[in-house]
């Protein structure tokens, strides 16, 4: 079943600088924030200092361009780069 919720756009500006990936919804950001802080699996300061990374919009575009330069095949296999420098 799909339930609408309704947020103040503050918060979902918060959210959107949350997400991994431009792609990831909601539904998988909000399950991902639930399980990561259950108190079995992170401490407390943990999962602050995670937030706190995720919150840093810089590292999270960065992230971004690594992972569409992975798609765009614009990286070499960590076995090709070390070829490469033994042949140099």
């Amino acid at each position: 079943m799909v339930t609408t919720i309704q947020i103040d756009e503050k918060l979902k500006a918060r959210l959107d600088q949350l997400k991994i990936h431009h792609r990831e919804s909601y539904n998988e950001l909000i399950s991902r924030l639930i399980n990561s802080s259950s108190p079995k699996l992170v401490s407390r300061d943990t999962l602050i200092e995670t937030l706190e990374v995720l919150s840093d919009s810089e590292f999270i575009k960065g992230i971004e361009r690594g992972i569409k330069d992975i798609e765009e095949g614009r990286i070499k296999p960590l076995s090709q780069v070390r070829k490469e420098l033994e042949g140099a």
